[in-house]
């Protein structure tokens, strides 16, 4: 008898143990799961009702001014979001929108003209484009080539150039456009962490993110339209590249002048400070040769990849915020060439004005105000101009300058 009620008391005992514990997680998981719900119902409310630099059409959110702080010199960044529009994809899941891609939302993809969010489902308060595939690594590739091609079909006019990241990289857009506005978007190119395994020209790693242009949009659609492409693979990055090259679509060298990586599989911890070990697969991938330590990223550094939320917030402040006291910035490379053209215009038309009209000193001083203020619109004009793209040894398209001085110096 005693038995039986030892037991019974053991059993008793795991029972109401069991549902105490029960209880106790159901209600964490629901105080945690509510918060996250509840801060993502106020971003998309403070989105649609109250920011005034969205629009929302359809599935996509349309940037209608470029977001900077008050009181900031943004002139050549506010020219270049205008003449260089870029259409910002990003790959993302259902299970992902709270815990990832607001937060991507809520930061760098503020600087795109245009973000769409693409999941296999559709989410209309988020908002995402389904794309009616499954979810998983075996499906990314699938995601990738519907997502381009409802890109192309929807919003091929709203964007010169269009970027695909993942929902845990960190893009600083303003410095993409900078190597984008040395080139045309009807070239069929694209751009980002070049590798070289597999594929002759090698191909953009998809974990950095990579960027086409129209004209290379267009062909990597026209490639499945004509059956040149096809689903080979769900390794996502590198059959995009190889139907890009049977396409003709050149893998550019994003590279900046100093050949400074701009594109970054890792977080800037491990390029930074990190010792890749010498069997560690990244050796043998990159297409040009790694550095480690300071130099191994570009002062424009564009992107970095498995960035989680509290880094992604932490890099945008790094980025847009912090600022050292008293200093120039060490790296100025050449004006991008579409604003040396029309820095070079407004010249033109200034001294047609100053020859027709030989009046008095004012128009003299004015026009010297006017070249102050436009010597600190193009930082390097006196010292530096743009040349056409030459190609180098590698058949890379990196941009190209002469310079009538010194050297960029680190």
């Amino acid at each position: 008898m005693k038995v039986l009620n030892s037991r019974s008391a053991f059993y008793l005992g795991f029972l109401v143990g069991s549902c105490t514990l029960y209880f106790f997680q159901r209600q964490v998981w629901f105080e945690q799961n509510f918060g996250l719900w509840r801060s993502g119902q106020r971003d998309d409310a403070v989105l649609s009702t109250v920011d005034p630099n969205w629009k929302v059409e359809g599935s996509a959110l349309i940037n209608l001014n470029h977001p900077h702080h008050t009181g900031e010199d943004s002139r050549v960044a506010d020219e270049l979001y205008k003449k260089v529009r870029i259409l910002c994809w990003v790959m993302t899941g259902p299970s992902n929108l709270q815990s990832k891609a607001r937060h991507v939302k809520a930061t760098w993809s503020r600087h795109c003209n245009a973000v769409l969010f693409m999941s296999s489902v559709e989410d209309r308060s988020f908002p995402t484009v389904g794309l009616d595939t499954g979810e998983g690594r075996d499906q990314l590739y699938w995601k990738t080539i519907r997502a381009f091609h409802y890109a192309l079909k929807n919003h091929g006019e709203d964007a010169d150039w269009f970027l695909k990241a993942d929902d845990d990289t960190f893009v600083v857009v303003d410095n993409l456009r900078w190597i984008l506005s040395n080139y045309s978007s009807e070239e069929p190119i694209y751009f980002g962490k070049r590798f070289k395994p597999y594929a002759k020209q090698g191909y953009m790693s998809g974990g950095a993110g990579y960027v086409l242009s129209k004209e290379a949009l267009r062909r990597f659609v026209k490639g499945f339209s004509t059956k040149v492409c096809t689903h080979t693979t769900s390794v996502e990055d590198l059959a995009m590249g190889q139907c890009l090259e049977k396409m003709g679509v050149l893998a550019g060298d994003s590279r900046d002048t100093l050949h400074r990586e701009t594109f970054h599989p890792f977080i800037p911890e491990h390029h930074l400070v990190g010792k890749f070990s010498k069997s560690f697969w990244y050796w043998n991938y990159c297409y040009y040769p790694i550095v480690e330590g300071p130099q191994c990223c570009s002062d424009l550094a564009v992107s970095f990849h498995y960035v989680d939320a509290e880094l992604m917030y932490t890099l945008e402040y790094y980025t847009y915020h912090l600022r050292p006291h008293g200093y120039q910035h060490r790296y100025r490379p050449p004006e991008p060439s579409i604003l040396a053209i029309a820095a070079q215009t407004e010249r033109t038309v200034m001294a047609t004005v100053k020859v027709s009209q030989p009046v008095a000193e004012e128009p003299n001083a004015s026009k010297n105000q006017a070249n102050q203020e436009l010597d600190g619109y193009t930082e390097t004009h006196t010292v530096v101009k743009a040349v056409p793209e030459r190609k180098p040894a590698d058949n890379s398209t990196a941009p190209m300058q002469e310079s009538q001085g010194e050297p960029a110096r680190v």
